[in-house]
């Protein structure tokens, strides 16, 4: 189940942290041509650009990308719910909006960053980046807590630590991966060894160990290089009290 950040109290920070801690979701699109408008749901691989819009790497050979060309307007499910013996009690957001294809090379890495094995598929012709440009959310956090949300997107600034952060993860998971084992171990409760950062963005920062993401979220939110190390030292510190 995703955990969310000390300072989540509205459900749009919530609804963000519960999204950006998923490694797949359910897609739906309307079909096209002789299927005529009937909804039609696959399972993608997704990412989350700075502002938490969804990012997917999609092939114009299958089905969903074949009806987003027809129509571009999908429904994204975010599964918060893993392991819980009552999935119905557990964290779920849909995203709606428009799927728009991308060319941005920060939203490549981003993508390929949690997804280290698409790597070799995504320079096929037939790939490509979309982002999902969300218009609405529903958020259902548990009994009673169900809300529909015009803000789900993060509009602060993000500008200046998507530029650095490159430089952090490479910083991090070359000088300090002992700290990226404790965020794992001591913060998360993961077990394994070799963990290490594939993203960090203004609410959080995300881990990857073999296919497996595991979402820190942050106690407060950060814009810069400089704001983002002094959280990463707050959170080690607090690692090594556990």
């Amino acid at each position: 189940m995703a955990e969310l950040p000390i300072t989540a109290k509205t459900p749009a920070e919530q609804a963000r942290a519960v999204a950006r801690a998923c490694r797949t979701a359910s897609l739906a699109t309307t079909m096209t041509g002789n299927a005529g408008h009937q909804p039609y749901a696959s399972l993608v691989l997704v990412a989350f650009d700075h502002d938490a819009a969804p990012l997917l790497l999609i092939s114009r050979l299958a089905d969903h990308t074949k009806n987003i060309l027809g129509s571009d307007r999908v429904a994204l499910l975010c599964d918060g719910t893993a392991g819980l013996a009552e999935p119905l009690t557990g964290p779920r957001v849909s995203l709606l909006g428009l799927a728009e294809k991308t060319e941005s090379p920060r939203h490549r890495a981003r993508y390929l960053a949690r997804h280290p094995s698409a790597e070799m598929y995504a320079g096929f012709g037939d790939f490509a980046f979309y982002r999902i440009h969300v218009e609405r959310a529903h958020i259902v956090a548990g009994f009673g807590k169900i809300h529909w949300l015009d803000d789900y997107l993060y509009a602060g600034e993000t500008a200046a630590l998507a530029e650095a952060e490159a430089d952090i993860l490479q910083h991090m998971n070359t000088d300090h991966t002992d700290a990226v084992q404790l965020y794992a171990t001591r913060l998360l409760g993961r077990s394994g060894d070799g963990w290490s950062l594939c993203g960090i963005d203004t609410e959080g920062t995300d881990l990857l160990r073999d296919g497996e993401i595991a979402r820190l979220n942050f106690g407060r939110t950060i814009a810069s290089a400089e704001e983002a190390r002094a959280e990463l030292v707050r959170l080690v510190k607090l690692a090594r009290q556990q």
